[in-house]
């Protein structure tokens, strides 16, 4: 009989130490992601999110779900903003005739950049509500925010911010259409010159055309801070 039960409890002996080698892989996981979050996106310049290799995942186990709230979200607000290149060079204005024969082209490009707007506000409202979800230890969780305010919350509030400088500037240009079209029979314009007959409408003009000035002079400095956040420099 005590040969037949020897290895039974030799087996029952040993299983504690094998379940002791598959242990809880939380805390290397979590050490590996931290890690990763700050020398991969809090140390470095600009908006970084690399995309995970098959091992980076493995390693962070769980925790890969809690990037994807940020890959998400850039994923989404690079599709959202890809247009607003061209927008910026199609709205860009050089002359007034430039701002009456594109009066149309400047009214469409507001109603894609109130579409942008929308589908930011959207996409950070989505990352936020899955970010509020996630469960963190508290030394993730302090570099895990950093990373996502950069890579998150600092870019869509900047984009939000440029927007309706952008949007300024194309109400300006508009209003400049809509004076000159009420007010043709005093106004001539050749090409690069502008001849006005009235006085008082000369200096109304003057006046919208320093406005758009100021607004155009907002709008490159909204540019410049866009391009420190998304570049770092």
């Amino acid at each position: 009989m005590k040969s037949l039960f020897r290895p039974f409890l030799l087996l029952v002996a040993a299983l504690p130490l094998v379940l002791a080698a598959c242990g809880d892989k939380e805390p290397e996981q979590r050490a590996a992601f931290t890690q990763y979050l700050q020398t991969r996106i809090v140390d470095k310049p600009g908006v970084r999110v690399p995309a995970l290799t098959d091992e980076e995942k493995r390693s962070f186990g769980d925790y890969a779900a809690h990037y994807a709230v940020i890959t998400d979200f850039n994923s989404g607000m690079d599709a959202s903003v890809k247009p607003l290149s061209g927008i910026m060079q199609k709205g860009s204005v050089r002359s007034l005739n430039d701002i009456l024969t594109r009066r149309d082209d400047l009214k469409g490009m507001q109603g894609s950049l109130n579409d942008m707007g929308a589908a930011l506000k959207e996409q950070k409202s989505k990352a936020d509500a899955a970010r509020a979800q996630l469960k963190q230890p508290d030394d993730l969780k302090a570099v895990y925010d950093k990373a996502y305010d950069k890579t998150v919350s600092l870019p869509a509030d900047t984009f939000r911010d440029v927007l309706p400088q952008l949007n300024a500037t194309f109400d300006s240009s508009l209003k400049i259409a809509d004076y000159v079209e009420a007010h043709k029979a005093q106004i001539d314009i050749s090409g690069s010159i502008v001849k006005v007959q009235d006085p008082a409408v000369q200096t109304e003009l003057n006046q919208l055309l320093q406005d758009l000035n100021a607004q155009a002079k907002n709008l490159q400095q909204a540019q410049t801070r866009m391009q420190a956040v998304m570049l770092g420099r």
